[in-house]
């Protein structure tokens, strides 16, 4: 089977990386005024080296920055467009775990004024970590249907009286945004949405149609607006979507099969290749893939993040083999079902076994393509 030279790399991961204890002082150093924001950075700058090469250490062609400057995967980037703001109103989100149940309350956003690009978001992040690099430097940043999902009852608010307006302005900020990264030398950009996921649990549609919209199709919107954004992806760039059913301290907030939206998904959404979340039941079985058209990519998210306890390889060999049956497996990757740490919490393992995970991931995947 050959080796892939471009992304996605047939051992890949989804982004984000345990926040190194030094990170989360240096965090609560500066909210209690004993640093500035040059001493949190130089503080980060040293974590994301350690990170960096700890990933090329364990043999991945494609590193992040581990997510490392960010409280959240998605807030912190949202925040940044001109116009959007933070809500008094919180979104609660109720979690699953092995150890029981969690309620967290996530910042909500209001729109205060037509959407705008005022510069160029993570643009330093990302030429910082091209700059330590050797592999491929990775950027992810939140997909832009988040913005929608995450504004709750102040949707669409006196910015936006016309949706039609609030979806092509969306677009154009995503656009320039990704056309900016790309000038800046970005040639992999991961699009973060637990929308696509979520969506697939039956209560979560339901839900969302009882707050106004039509959760039923609502994925249809959102596939579309990707795709408008898209159109402004420079030459050269590839561009993953990365879809998960929640990632919080070890625990979950959805369940349900791919097939709700596989076809329309795999098929329309003009992306290169798509990170699935694959790592225990409440993904379902492989048959939605046989939906995925020639020329896209799937990275299989067999291991999870969830726990320290290594898989098999015997076990990861034989769900690759399943999902080979329904898309070729020259067109299949493997991964870890989601990042290490979505939020400053992180989840419930060590850096000992978050290095070990992807150490596996690498070994797996060469002793399956080569």
């Amino acid at each position: 089977m050959a080796h892939r030279t471009k992304p996605p790399f047939r051992a890949d991961h989804v982004g984000s990386l345990l926040r190194p204890p030094e990170v989360k002082k240096a965090r609560e150093d500066l909210a209690a005024g004993r640093i500035g924001a040059v001493e949190l950075r130089a503080v980060e700058d040293a974590a994301i080296r350690n990170l960096v090469k700890m990933q090329e250490e364990a043999g991945l062609e494609a590193v992040t920055d581990g997510e490392v400057r960010r409280r959240s995967w998605h807030m912190d980037f949202i925040y940044q467009i001109g116009g959007v703001a933070k809500s008094d109103d919180k979104v609660q989100v109720h979690f699953h775990g092995d150890q029981g149940d969690i309620d967290f309350s996530v910042d909500g956003i209001k729109i205060t004024r037509p959407l705008t690009l005022e510069r160029t978001i993570f643009g330093e992040d990302f030429q910082f970590l091209k700059g330590v690099a050797k592999a491929t430097p990775k950027q992810t940043i939140p997909a832009p249907s988040m913005i929608h999902r995450r504004s709750g009852p102040n949707f669409p608010g006196k910015a936006y009286p016309d949706i039609a307006q609030f979806w092509h302005d969306v677009a154009a900020v995503y656009g320039e945004e990704i056309e900016r990264l790309g000038k800046l030398g970005c040639t992999y950009l991961q699009l973060d949405d637990t929308t696509y996921a979520t969506l697939c649990d039956p209560a979560e549609r339901a839900a969302m149609t009882r707050n106004g919209v039509d959760g039923e199709r609502i994925h249809l919107t959102y596939i579309r607006l990707i795709n408008d954004a898209l159109k402004r992806k420079p030459a050269g760039m590839t561009v993953c979507t990365h879809s998960c059913r929640g990632n919080f301290r070890s625990s979950w907030n959805a369940s349900g099969a791919y097939d709700f939206l596989a076809e329309a998904l795999f098929n329309e959404l003009a992306v290169d290749g798509f990170f699935l979340e694959y790592d225990d039941a409440r993904s379902g079985g492989f048959e939605p893939l046989r939906f995925v058209p020639k020329g896209k990519m799937v990275v299989l998210g067999l291991v999870t993040t969830k726990k320290g306890a290594l898989e098999m390889k015997d076990d990861l060999k034989r769900r690759i083999d399943e999902a080979a049956k329904y898309v070729p497996l020259d067109q299949l990757c493997l991964s870890p079902q989601c990042g290490f740490s979505s939020t400053m919490e992180g989840n419930a393992l060590t850096p000992a076994e978050q290095a070990a995970k992807l150490r596996l991931v690498v070994e797996t995947a060469r002793e399956v393509w080569g």
